[in-house]
């Protein structure tokens, strides 16, 4: 295993835990550094955060965990006790489900999904209120990498957004959210589709996991035969709603947010991305953008 920063975090937790780091695989490398772990019987992966997110670690684990025993189609955490902590970071461990040859299931699982989750009863685990862009006008601000007309167009834009966002009239109500439903975080266990990245479950307007996907067919070429479907298994249709204007608006900001990071760690093709997103949305159209 190469030596890496957060190298040592993940040997001491794999010790805590039973497992063998020394051929453990790394896969990617953000503010959460994630390990495929070989094990017998079946592989896990390994999340190692910054120390600062081990209440969310701790809910992403427990929301799970609970999940799993409603028969909910989501990602399963590894039978050991965890997290983990481990000096200036938080280790979780969670089931490996091999993706090899295998497309991403389509729109239509996760609005399936998605409809199975807004039906569940709140969970005994305490959900932040949803708070869209939260940390995002100090992550613009403090960029390094964001010109300073850029900055203030960005944190008047946030501004912009949320103030529509207060005035809102949510006709599916309040409840369980996800918090970054996507096509791209689903997966394939065999044959079902499973959910995955708890990083951000809160509790809120369900509108706002419907989104994500919606957003989709504006910035990444999701089909409006894709669409349809999603809307079809979800059970309801907010395209015409007009407050899915804003909501995909505070969702393309959302998306700078890993952009503005990496390039800020030297990543020049997220440079580039940056550059082309924030263009795009002063010009105020509807471009298609090209994915992480």
């Amino acid at each position: 295993m190469a030596e890496l920063p957060d190298t040592a975090a993940l040997v001491l937790a794999c010790r805590e835990a039973g497992l063998d780091p020394g051929d453990a695989v790394p896969l990617r490398r953000h503010a959460t550094s994630v390990y495929r772990i070989p094990s017998p019987g079946r592989d896990l992966i390994a999340k190692v955060a910054p120390h600062a997110a081990q209440g969310r670690a701790e809910r992403a684990v427990h929301l799970t965990r609970w999940l799993r025993a409603h028969d909910f189609p989501c990602v399963e955490p590894a039978e050991i006790v965890q997290p983990i902590d481990a000096g200036d970071f938080v280790v979780t461990f969670w089931i490996h489900y091999d993706q090899r040859q295998k497309a991403v299931p389509d729109a239509r699982h996760l609005g399936r999904i998605l409809r199975q989750l807004h039906a569940l009863p709140v969970p005994p685990v305490d959900l932040p209120a949803a708070a869209p862009l939260w940390h995002f006008a100090d992550l613009v601000t403090s960029s390094a990498v964001l010109s300073s007309d850029d900055k203030a167009w960005l944190v008047a834009e946030r501004g912009r957004l949320l103030a529509e966002y207060a005035d809102l009239d949510f006709p599916l109500g309040v409840g369980m959210l996800h918090g970054d439903a996507y096509p791209g975080n689903t997966l394939w266990d065999g044959s079902t589709a499973l959910l995955g990245d708890w990083d951000e479950p809160a509790f809120g307007p369900r509108e706002l996991d419907l989104a994500p996907t919606l957003q989709g067919g504006i910035r990444f070429g999701r089909s409006t035969a894709e669409l349809d479907a999603f809307t079809t298994a979800y059970g309801y249709d907010p395209r015409d709603w007009p407050g899915m204007a804003t909501l995909t608006g505070l969702r393309d900001l959302h998306t700078l947010g890993s952009f503005i990071r990496r390039a800020q760690h030297g990543d020049t093709d997220a440079v580039n991305e940056l550059g082309t997103r924030i263009a795009s949305l002063r010009r105020r159209d509807s471009s298609s953008w090209r994915a992480a």
